[in-house]
């Protein structure tokens, strides 16, 4: 169970590190590090179009058919849509015994440029909806596999593929080596900002990837409030409010007759107004300084299709003081049915303290809440800002050398996040100095991208049978892209 997994986290800080490491030495032997490198699909393996089915079932029965139509698009859009699939492969997978809170999801594009509080650019982990604590290869093994179907998609051959997933892992194991010899605090405190960034780009990237990343970097600090606002409102009898683009973006004035949506508006401001308390009171006093003004329904990614998202406008100081908030729908993690159920009663609350515990800073309107809604069921969701400088990677544009860079500064994101919550000693000492787990892994990688491919692929035959349904308007296909 999550709870005892917590509990074992911490049941080990207070052994010397000698006999932390020797915990480590001890878990090669009952799971050796090239045992990682075998991916065979269980005979009584899950049917995974019944996974997603099942998922299904819970949300927004219009929003369902964008979802299978944006996962039919390619074998990484199906990925990014599949952490429920690759959760149950997980699961009958061997491990070492030491559990970390895991993202849960941990593909490449959940690897993301944000803004720190003291508004200092980051990079870190961005989507915790399948937080949990777990064993730390999972998401070590999602990263790997997703560097292997996106290398794939850019044509890369398997040699070049090999290297970038092997010096994404080595990456991760150094990494943790180093914070193995650290401090409680030095771990704590460590991050990736756009000045540590800019060093590995000098060392590892020519001066094409090195401009790249600094344009990149600069289009980040645009994406902001003040963007969002040009982009996604337009005056209405001189008030700003959002502008219609279904079925992507839909006002709740479009959405719901005026009885009903006078109700659902009033459940939005006492959310605002709850959800506050989850916050430090500085932050609440922040939040309270702002009012709202407009609500809409947005579809999101690719695997959150057809849960419930709610954008909020707020408005500050005047009508050019804007704030963006985002309520997402937060349900079980997909990690549950398999490591146990969350100490967590609100699954927003899971999401919001998986989020602070990896992160190394959070967005400071991070908070949760639970909501009835107008069909008289109960729901948790979690607040974020839609927007706070956050750079999307585009893998599809980057050849091998820049993709190796990428997926090095992500396995050492993912080390460090690990650091914060696991015992990095024992960690460290399961890895070892040698790359065996590294070409293990690497060999894991490749496997699992064919079953991937197996996957996508019966999907694409369903909806091509009728056997489930698939949005045609390329609207509803096009998935969000860094603006």
């Amino acid at each position: 169970m999550a709870q005892s997994a917590t509990t074992a986290m911490r049941a080990v800080s207070h052994a010397t590190p000698k006999e932390r490491a020797a915990l480590g030495k001890e878990a090669r032997r009952r799971s050796p590090r090239s045992g990682h490198a075998v991916f065979r699909p269980s005979t009584d393996r899950p049917d995974p179009l019944a996974i997603l089915a099942a998922q299904s079932a819970s949300r927004v029965p219009e929003l369902v058919p964008i979802r299978y139509s944006r996962m039919t698009e390619s074998p990484f859009r199906f990925y990014r849509g599949a952490a429920a699939i690759m959760a149950s492969d997980l699961a009958d997978s061997p491990d070492s015994g030491i559990t970390v809170q895991l993202c849960g999801d941990a593909h490449l594009l959940n690897f993301r440029l944000l803004a720190s509080p003291e508004r200092r650019l980051m990079f870190d982990i961005n989507d915790f909806d399948e937080t949990l604590p777990g064993p730390w290869e999972w998401d070590v093994k999602r990263l790997s596999a997703s560097l292997v179907i996106a290398g794939r998609a850019n044509g890369f051959d398997e040699a070049e593929r090999a290297v970038i997933v092997n010096s994404a892992v080595r990456s991760y194991r150094e990494a943790m080596i180093g914070f193995a010899g650290m401090g409680n605090l030095e771990v704590w405190y460590s991050k990736i900002d756009s000045d540590v960034l800019e060093a590995l780009a000098a060392a590892q990237l020519q001066k094409a990837g090195q401009k790249k990343l600094a344009d990149a970097m600069a289009r980040a600090r645009t994406r902001d409030s003040l963007q969002v606002f040009g982009k996604l409102t337009e005056l209405v009898d001189g008030k700003p409010r959002f502008a219609a683009d279904p079925p992507l973006l839909t006002p709740i004035a479009d959405l719901l007759p005026d009885v009903e949506r006078s109700a659902l508006e009033r459940q939005f401001r006492g959310l605002l107004e709850r959800y506050g308390r989850t916050m430090p009171s500085d932050r609440r006093t922040l939040l309270a300084d702002y009012r709202l003004a407009d609500v809409a329904r947005k579809v999101v990614g690719v695997g959150s299709v057809g849960t419930r998202c709610w954008i909020f406008l707020l408005l500050g100081r005047d009508g050019r003081d804007p704030l963006f908030l985002q309520a997402k729908e937060a349900d079980s993690s997909v990690l549950a049915a398999h490591l146990g159920a969350s100490m967590y009663r609100n699954q927003g609350e899971r999401v919001v303290a998986g989020q602070r515990m990896m992160q190394a800073a959070s967005d400071i309107f991070l908070g949760w809440e639970r909501v009835e809604g107008i069909d008289g069921r109960r729901r948790d969701f979690y607040i974020r800002q839609l927007r706070d400088w956050k750079g999307i990677a585009m893998p599809e544009t980057m050849p091998p050398r820049q993709l190796k860079a990428f997926g090095d500064v992500s396995g050492i994101t993912l080390a460090r996040a690990h650091a914060r919550s696991g015992d990095r000693i024992a960690i460290a000492a399961y890895l070892g100095r040698s790359e065996s787990f590294d070409r293990a892994v690497t060999s894991f990688a490749e496997a699992y991208a064919d079953q991937n491919e197996r996957d996508h692929q019966a999907l694409v035959d369903a909806v091509r049978a009728g056997r489930l349904p698939a949005a045609q308007s390329p609207q509803a296909l096009q998935a969000p892209r860094p603006a």
